[in-house]
């Protein structure tokens, strides 16, 4: 397939968009933190002529831009710019210079993509309207998009749609994968805390109240969750991820607390209020059934991200006219990671699509969030088409 022509438009700024994100992936910065990446982008925003606001949800910051054509829409294209708590593989030499934090899921390439497409924009205003380029911080569990619209993000920065877009490894460069309606999942967080009197495990067993005992129980029991009590044609996942109690130094002695903690994603309201429910149900009869006691605490973190049928398909069709029908497809099925963009979609209609982060011959890949990956620099010049071509289509002359 011949590369389009608005593709190779943006190539010219490759050199520069590399040099930006591997200065922000050398200089990771986690949630609420990134200072010095919030600078970059509101320096660099400003060197295109944008009119910039800096200091929203802390570290956020947004760029405007008005075509040259009448117009009153607006849009808003969103790129997150956190980093994670995660040691980086070493031998790149534009490798993380800091200690335990990396750019681990590709935020330094999504904030230069949205860079470069600023400053074509800046360069080719050609079109009818209002363009807000939204960076946001501290994606990564934090939830600094909600904290954006909690202060007043599109009351201050009025859209009509919203969009995102992520790297996805796995999927094939020059793909781009979205769907209408429920997308990314629900992420809740839970907590479960067993108490007991605890007690001596070789001289006094018999005196003691066990929490392990309904640790182990409660851990295979909340396994029947998803497959007995979630309807069939429903998703759900419900995950334990760290287990604490006792000390390794004595192994002899029964522990009077222990705690587990967890993840669940869902998709729909209902479901979501059924692992709850469940959840807190299990644990408390599993911890009377040993004669203990269970604290429960289940947080609603993430919303599910769910997408608009218009903005999807003006997204579909943005992708399309880059890359071609054959490498776009609409109608993936539902991932259950999750994204804080879901917030802003709560509050405005828009899209959101996965662009291919790639994959091996052999069909291998680094996933995001772990110490292997690295954002492809290859991609850097299609997705900043992609939003520009986002623009072109939504804000085009008498729009």
């Amino acid at each position: 397939m011949t590369e389009h022509p608005l593709v190779a438009a943006l190539e010219k700024h490759e050199a520069e968009m590399i040099a930006i994100r591997h200065q922000i992936h050398r200089n990771p910065e986690v949630g609420f933190e990134e200072t010095q990446t919030a600078a970059l982008v509101a320096r660099k925003l400003r060197e295109f002529g944008l009119e910039v606001t800096e200091g929203i949800a802390e570290t956020g910051v947004v760029g405007t831009l008005k075509g040259r054509l009448p117009g009153q829409r607006a849009i808003g294209l969103r790129a997150d710019m956190d980093a994670l708590f995660i040691q980086e593989v070493p031998g790149r030499d534009y490798g993380s210079a800091v200690p335990g934090k990396m750019h681990a899921c590709g935020h330094d390439g999504h904030t230069a993509m949205l860079l470069g497409a600023a400053r074509y924009l800046s360069e080719h205003p050609d079109f009818s309207g209002t363009v807000n380029f939204i960076f946001q911080p501290a994606e990564e569990g934090l939830g600094g998009g909600q904290k954006m619209v909690e202060e007043g993000l599109f009351e201050n920065f009025p859209v009509d749609a919203v969009y995102g877009m992520h790297n996805m490894p796995g999927i094939p460069l020059g793909h781009f994968h979205t769907r209408t309606g429920p997308f990314l999942a629900a992420s809740d967080t839970w907590q479960v805390v067993f108490h007991g009197t605890g007690g001596h495990g070789g001289a006094g067993a018999h005196l003691a109240t066990d929490t392990t005992l309904p640790v182990a129980h409660f851990i295979l029991a909340l396994q029947t969750i998803v497959s007995r009590s979630v309807p069939a044609i429903e998703a759900a996942v419900v995950s334990v991820g760290a287990i604490n109690g006792g000390d390794a130094g004595s192994p002899n002695i029964i522990p009077a607390h222990v705690t587990v903690t967890g993840t669940a994603r869902s998709y729909r309201p209902h479901i979501r209020d059924l692992l709850e429910r469940r959840l807190t149900e299990l644990a408390n009869a599993e911890a009377a059934a040993f004669g203990c006691t269970a604290d429960v605490t289940y947080k609603r973190r993430y919303p599910p991200l769910v997408t608009h049928g218009e903005q999807t398909q003006i997204s579909i069709a943005a992708a399309s006219d880059l890359v071609g029908e054959k490498q776009v497809r609409g109608d993936v099925p539902p991932v259950t990671g999750s994204e804080d963009f879901s917030f802003m979609l709560e509050a405005r209609p828009g899209g959101f699509v996965l662009i291919g982060n790639g994959v091996e011959a052999d069909g291998s890949f680094h996933n995001v969030h772990t110490p292997g990956y690295d954002f492809n620099d290859n991609i850097l010049a299609l997705g900043a088409a992609y939003w520009v071509k986002l623009v072109q289509m939504e804000l085009a002359a008498g729009s």
